[in-house]
């Protein structure tokens, strides 16, 4: 049996070998992610391929954040042959080299998978979710802005005064339609993309698919945005709240369990919102474990400053409909449509770690799941129009306000804090801690305008 895996494996490396010398590639990028979630890689020349498709590619890993300390620092990247794909833009021009891309994981030198690889923490909970017949489909929906640079400082783009789904003829709309053309290059399926509501935001949602091959996605879609963006003299960020007073980048996430065969586990016909028991146990995980979870989905101070009541940010832990502000909401059902039902966490931001913020959304479901307790009565109403005795009334508690009152949320969370691993809990905790500390002990232009005067 082993013989004929490894049979199997050497038939599938000589068949990415054929592809890659058939698209005339020159060029490897090996990529993977930190605990941040930013994109790390190495590059080798197409005549590197064979050995490290068969081997892997040794790299350090102390010099990558919530790695490895110096003196055990040898690691390598092992290529996912799925993930082969040509980088479209090189393909331009016939001068410039071609260049393919592998997502990779990270393994220890005697063979291990390195716990603290965000994209082994994702395998290992859709694993856990393998051995009840579950699959983890999921859809996030990824805003950011377009910024021009000027001297140094980075300005919306020159004209956009457009709001939500608002058609403009500027160049906002030629570069979303490029982007949207590369990432199908890269073999992601765009559903849509539009003007968001703030001034020079935008959004661009791809079909939902299992939660590795969509973390993977997400991941080229930043990379791939940010490229094109920069060959436009703009900058693309996914920064939460880069413009005081104007709506902020949300990372809305569409959650489904599918069985082996294909049938949505969320659907019941028989249900007024046409979920089954199992997605109100799943979604009950979610909103339990929310608090702790919030420091994975919002992992930087500035996400915080994203939620806030006003904004259309959802801060109020309730679920719900047509709601809205709700944390987490059921789009409408429509029929015939049994496997688009779902349920949206509403939370997230894009500076999220996908593979991380999909393996805790996955383990506080998981764990609703087994507990079998059914959530809360849905809220319809408007819960910013809430007053305080009103939300206190109806039992409806708010998301943390800062990035360290959610870390002693997720101190105190066995559930999140095993999904992540004693070993990425910790490193992660130790970086974000570090964030803030660097934070506070910055003086702020307002603080100067505050207090100059008055003291």
């Amino acid at each position: 049996m082993a013989k004929n895996n490894v049979k199997r494996e050497s038939i599938a490396i000589n068949d990415i070998i054929k592809r890659a010398k058939g698209d005339k590639v020159q060029f490897i990028h090996l990529q993977f992610t930190d605990l941040n979630g930013h994109l790390k890689g190495v590059t080798i020349p197409i005549t590197k391929l064979d050995a490290a498709l068969h081997d892997g590619i040794w790299f350090d890993g102390s010099s990558i954040e919530g790695f490895m300390r110096i003196f055990e620092s040898d690691m390598y990247l092992k290529l996912d042959p799925e993930t082969y794909a040509v980088i479209p833009w090189t393909l331009r021009n016939e001068s410039q080299a071609v260049v393919a891309r592998f997502m990779c994981d990270v393994y220890m030198p005697d063979g291990t998978p390195f716990e603290g690889d965000p994209r082994y923490i994702l395998k290992r909970q859709l694993e856990r979710a393998k051995k009840f017949g579950f699959t983890f489909n999921v859809g996030p929906e990824l805003e950011f802005f377009l910024f021009r640079k000027e001297n140094g400082r980075l300005n919306p783009l020159p004209h956009d005064n457009a709001g939500y789904f608002d058609q403009t003829s500027d160049l906002a709309m030629e570069i979303r339609q490029e982007m949207t053309n590369a990432l199908h290059g890269f073999g992601i399926d765009v559903e849509a993309l539009h003007h968001e509501v703030a001034v020079g935001q935008h959004e661009i949602d791809f079909r939902y698919a299992e939660a590795l091959k969509i973390a993977d996605q997400a991941v080229t879609l930043k990379f791939t945005l940010k490229w094109i963006a920069s060959h436009h003299s703009l900058h693309a960020t996914f920064m939460p709240k880069p413009i005081r007073g104007i709506n902020g980048s949300g990372m809305h996430v569409h959650q489904s369990i599918f069985n082996s065969e294909g049938k949505n586990l969320f659907f019941d016909p028989k249900d007024d919102y046409h979920l089954s028991d199992m997605a109100k146990y799943f979604i009950q995980g979610q909103l339990t474990h929310i608090k702790a979870m919030n420091a994975i989905l919002n992992p930087t101070i500035n996400s915080y400053k994203r939620l806030v009541v006003g904004y259309e940010a959802p801060v109020y832990i309730a679920w719900g409909q047509r709601n809205r502000s709700a944390l987490i909401r059921i789009p409408r059902y429509t029929p015939g449509r049994e496997k688009s039902v779902r349920a949206e966490l509403r939370c997230p931001d894009p500076t999220a770690n996908p593979y991380l913020a999909f393996a805790v959304m996955l383990a506080a479901g998981l764990d609703g799941i087994e507990k079998k307790k059914m959530p809360p009565k849905p809220i319809e109403e408007n819960i910013y129009e809430f007053s305080e005795e009103e939300a206190k009334k109806r039992k409806v508690d708010i998301l943390p306000r800062d990035i360290t009152e959610a870390l002693d949320h997720l101190s105190k969370d066995s559930v999140i804090r095993e999904a992540l691993g004693d070993f990425a809990y910790e490193k992660f905790r130790v970086l974000k801690l570090s964030e803030w500390d660097d934070y506070r002990m910055q003086v702020t232009q307002w603080e100067i305008d505050e207090y100059l005067e008055k003291y």
